[in-house]
């Protein structure tokens, strides 16, 4: 099966450090698991790593193998082909030295290496529905080849580094590879390289450990930033020109892991191929390269998870790599985009099932914990409205009548306790009809940043956006009912949503700023920050603010928040706005919501554009400059966020569902 080329570097970046050391590849199992590190292999994260396997998918992420130190023997000479920053001492080996290009093999990363006249290929991937990482290397032109690979091995949580501490992990030769148990856990990491000589390391050599390897990200993060990696043991391999071969990187049992990594591998370009056809078939332009690009970065989103009860597998959206869980706001957001667009009416039914019974007083989760049997967080309140908009948009795309009287009762569930009253003070105002929400100390709308007991943006009253989403909400709720013949509901429903959007009508515009309140009676009063929230009040309703108001907050808002691949979050100008998220933890979570870009809200900014009369030929243009992003940063995808200031500098996650998804969306709806 061929390769589909997504994109290509060559020495100019390759052979350029800081170049190569700001973008990152990443792959992914389907299960939450994942591979990631700089473009030339170094792990500048602390969620770095070749094999981080979700041991609860798609949760427990563990970081197992951390690093690989390569060494290829020509008859020009030795070469180091891996690189680690090591605290203190610089790189050791500085693989860029010898790395010629870099390119996507659909998301797979591959890279060539210049060894005199000799050029070597490794490519990597992930096994979709396991823990297993394949590394294969291949000789492409010149003559023999002596390799040596060492994984380096560890054992812990993704968001945990650790350095030596006296654990040695137990190695014992298995056929054709290395099985690594450490004393804190059954599981077992199997090192498996068929063909080749394998030499465990004896027990206690004093080549046992790679010490003090940094993690330059983590060191302008302003955290902890070094860690240690044990030497389990060598594969040597001869290969001659046109030869291949595979390490695998697995913590699945032996009898189930596929040793025939070239069947492995035809198989996932073969999955390529199907998932750019499913998308066409559902009216996508997987033409357009930018489209095609996008359908096989959102298939990394979707993973498995398990329903309480079901012996089904459910599915839900990681929502961002490296660090994310799946988040229910973010799930809901990015279904449309991940799901509908990409012709995965069936992964979109299983994510809308699979959320349903996880309702509680009308209220979705927020986010999923790693740890085991831990509650997720219900902190939220706009998860379950945009609940509703996704069943919405289901509908709409399949017509699937059935999957919406199985979950009208948790829909109609959620307006009513929002009408009663929930939790963190989440109710109708009954003397307006709009939604109010927020107590001290909690966050929850999507303006979530909190460092400590500190709630940079509380937003406490009733937000503009979240207005849109409750009479969007009841109007949904109310069609469905209605449609059901359930007369008096739907007008019941219909009727809230009208009350809200009359007051809300009266209460958020004023002409003389030409945009609309963020929040109406929080504790200060009305907030009249210039923020990009609003524009769901022309994208999700277009009645909800009349024709040439919502001409006049696209305007306002394209002007003082449009960055190209994003919109900011504050405007300049604003005393609180700060241009770039950069610093410790507590500056970047303070610059978060106060002027970093969001690649997210170009969905429901583009769309405002179509619903205000922009041709789609010309919001398709303004979409171009994801094109040269997906050049930068998460190669292949799209980022969490944005410098507010020039250049916008990508930052946070480098690889965002809702980033994807909504890009993906407005794409959709420009082609139409």
């Amino acid at each position: 099966m061929p390769a589909v080329r997504v994109l290509h570097f060559g020495r100019e970046v390759c052979g350029d450090s800081g170049a190569a050391l700001r973008r990152q590849w990443t792959i992914t199992n389907g299960l939450g698991g994942y591979a990631t590190a700089a473009l030339d292999g170094t792990p500048i994260r602390r969620y770095s790593g070749w094999l981080i396997a979700a041991l609860q998918p798609p949760v427990a992420r563990t970081v197992l193998v951390g690093g690989l130190l390569e060494t290829a023997a020509t008859a020009n000479g030795s070469y180091e082909l891996g690189s680690l920053e090591r605290a203190g001492r610089g790189f050791h080996p500085s693989g860029g030295r010898h790395l010629e290009s870099f390119e996507l093999d659909g998301l797979r990363p591959t890279w060539v290496f210049a060894l005199g006249a000799t050029r070597l290929e490794r490519l990597a991937w992930m096994a979709q529905g396991a823990n297993t990482t394949y590394i294969r290397y291949r000789v492409l032109l010149g003559g023999r080849v002596d390799l040596e690979v060492v994984p380096l091995v560890t054992f812990r949580d993704h968001h945990q580094l650790r350095p030596m501490d006296g654990r040695r992990p137990a190695v014992s030769p298995v056929p054709g590879g290395l099985e690594v148990r450490w004393e804190e856990t059954p599981v077992v990491t199997r090192l498996l390289g068929p063909g080749a000589v394998v030499a465990p390391l004896p027990e206690g050599a004093a080549e046992g450990w790679v010490r003090g390897i940094a993690h330059r990200v983590e060191t302008e993060r302003g955290l902890d930033d070094v860690t240690d990696l044990a030497v389990p043991g060598r594969f040597r391999v001869t290969l001659a020109e046109g030869e291949s071969w595979t390490l695998i990187l697995t913590v699945e049992p032996t009898e189930s892991v596929e040793l025939d990594a070239e069947a492995v591998l035809a198989g996932d370009r073969a999955r390529d191929v199907d998932l750019l056809a499913r998308a066409a078939a559902a009216g996508t332009d997987v033409g357009d390269p930018l489209v095609s690009r996008l359908v096989l970065a959102a298939d990394q989103f979707i993973v498995a998870r398990p329903v309480p009860g079901e012996e089904t597998t459910g599915r839900s959206v990681i929502a961002g790599y490296p660090w994310f869980n799946d988040w229910g706001r973010d799930t809901m957001i990015a279904l449309p985009g991940l799901c509908l667009v990409t012709g995965r009416a069936d992964d979109a039914a299983r994510i809308l099932r699979s959320f349903g019974p996880m309702v509680r007083r009308g209220l979705l989760p927020n986010s999923f914990p790693d740890a085991e049997r831990t509650e997720p967080g219900y902190h939220t309140v706009d998860a379950a409205l945009w609940y509703v908009h996704a069943v919405r948009a289901y509908l709409e795309a399949t017509g699937d009548e059935r999957l919406v009287d199985e979950l009208l009762p948790t829909l109609r569930d959620i307006v009513e306790h929002h009408v009663a009253g929930t939790d963190f003070e989440i109710r109708v105002d009954p003397s307006d009809g709009l939604l109010r929400a927020g107590v001290p100390g909690v966050q929850l709308t999507w303006m979530d940043a909190k460092a400590g007991d500190w709630v940079v943006t509380p937003r406490i009253g009733k937000p503009v956006e979240i207005q849109a989403l409750w009479v969007h909400a009841c109007r949904t709720v109310a069609g469905f009912s209605r449609a059901r013949g359930r007369t008096a509901e739907a007008e019941r429903f219909a009727a809230l949503a009208e009350r809200a959007a009359t007051s809300f009508r009266a209460r958020f515009w004023d002409p003389a700023r030409g945009y609309l309140r963020d929040v109406v009676d929080g504790p200060e009063g009305d907030s009249w920050q210039l923020r990009p929230n609003q524009l769901l009040a022309v994208s999700l309703e277009p009645d909800l603010v009349p024709a040439w108001q919502a001409a006049l907050i696209v305007d306002t808002t394209t002007k003082a928040l449009w960055t190209g691949c994003g919109l900011r979050s504050l405007a300049p100008g604003d005393p609180a706005y700060i241009g770039a998220h950069t610093g410790d933890r507590l500056a970047r979570d303070a610059a978060y919501h106060q002027g970093t870009s969001w690649s997210w809200l170009i969905g429901p900014w583009a769309e405002a554009l179509l619903r205000t009369g922009t041709p789609g030929p010309e919001v398709r243009a303004l979409l171009e400059p994801f094109a040269s992003h997906l050049r930068d940063d998460g190669v292949g995808s799209i980022s969490e966020c944005f410098d507010g200031d020039p250049p916008h500098r990508p930052t946070a996650c480098h690889a965002q569902a809702w980033g994807v998804a909504e890009v993906l969306r407005v794409l959709r709806l420009a082609q139409a």
